[in-house]
């Protein structure tokens, strides 16, 4: 009886070890990950933010690469339990659905401070560390200027039918319809939608659109501007027969849509996600857009953008409330159209 205790004793003392063993690694492992930052952003402008960020402060960062909307779905889903410290999107809609879900711890106000209350939400508990416009790209050897479309609601008309493209199912333009909605209301965004149905071809991404427009399969998209200015960083041989136009005077199309950066209440590691959303919205982390090969917006204070880009205050874009643009209805109305 004394030897099977003492067997039991020794199997209940070396389980113990063993998962005192476990957990111990699993602990290193999650500390060795450093700072976690789900990065729905451009890939390589995530990877120079986080490499000028360990440069400066020494600081380990993890990178972990998605969309918008699969990681704000995903930290939904993991709630206080997320790994993720940080999460920068492309467009505000995600914010605005983990925020909605209470999992943002309020931004610092040092870092608050460094972004004009344009570019952020209100309730200060997440900040725009970025921006990118909506242009028209068209086809250079079949559209002049005055045969332009005067305003986004345009190319909902007939007479634009088989003529221009879109990316309809991706982050990027459901953050631009977001918009029509916010400005426009509910019944001419359906209108608008129906146009898009009847008239676009779809494609996948903003950057394959460019392309078909290039290639003259349609005569103009509806994209964001920095892939045009990527591409004439390169060989420019998938925009070589495309201009930007720009419809400015507060269009719907002239929406410029944030970038959006936030820290989650549940990081174990607060203090250091603080200061990575404050390098990032501060000078050396703003440099970054306009020296980099980005070209995105500056939106920090007195942050320069990119010399190549029409500056921010000459877009004359409508005025959008990046906190209230609604995800959600956008995707139940363009799934109704049709379109995802």
């Amino acid at each position: 009886m004394n030897v099977a205790i003492n067997r039991l004793s020794h199997v209940l003392a070396l389980t113990a070890s063993l998962l005192s063993a476990t957990a111990f690694a699993d602990s290193a492992h999650a500390q060795d990950d450093g700072l976690v930052v789900y990065n729905a952003q451009h890939e390589s402008l995530g990877r120079e933010w986080i490499d000028a960020f360990t440069k400066e402060t020494g600081i380990k960062v993890t990178m972990r690469q998605g969309s918008d909307m699969q990681f704000a779905n995903q930290i939904i889903q993991e709630g206080d339990a997320s790994p993720a410290d940080v999460f920068l999107t492309e467009n505000s809609p995600a914010m605005t659905l983990v925020d909605g879900a209470g999992l943002f711890a309020p931004v610092e106000k040092e870092t608050l401070d460094q972004v004009p209350e344009q570019y952020r939400p209100a309730d200060g508990m997440w900040t725009g560390i970025a921006a990118r416009t909506t242009v028209f790209a068209y086809d250079k050897t079949k559209l002049t200027e005055d045969k332009l479309p005067k305003s986004l609601l345009d190319l909902a008309d007939p007479a634009w039918k088989g003529r221009w493209g879109a990316a309809p199912a991706g982050a990027d333009f459901q953050a631009i319809v977001a918009a029509l909605l916010q400005l426009k209301g509910e019944d001419a965004t359906k209108a608008w939608l129906k146009g898009l149905k009847d008239n676009a071809t779809p494609y996948k991404g903003n950057s394959v659109a460019m392309k078909a427009v290039n290639a003259g399969e349609v005569e103009g998209a509806v994209i964001y501007h920095y892939y045009w200015f990527g591409d004439q960083a390169k060989t420019g041989e998938n925009s070589k027969n495309v201009g930007l136009h720009y419809f400015k005077n507060q269009d719907p199309g002239a929406f410029v849509s944030v970038s959006g950066g936030g820290v989650l209440k549940s990081t174990q590691h607060m203090k250091e996600a603080q200061a990575f959303l404050k390098f990032i919205t501060g000078k050396a982390g703003q440099a970054v857009l306009k020296d980099g090969t980005s070209y995105e917006y500056a939106v920090g204070k007195d942050a320069a953008s990119n010399d190549k880009l029409v500056p921010l205050a000459d877009l004359n874009a409508p005025k959008v409330e990046a906190s209230t643009l609604d995800s959600k209805k956008v995707v139940e109305l363009m799934t109704a159209a049709g379109l995802i």
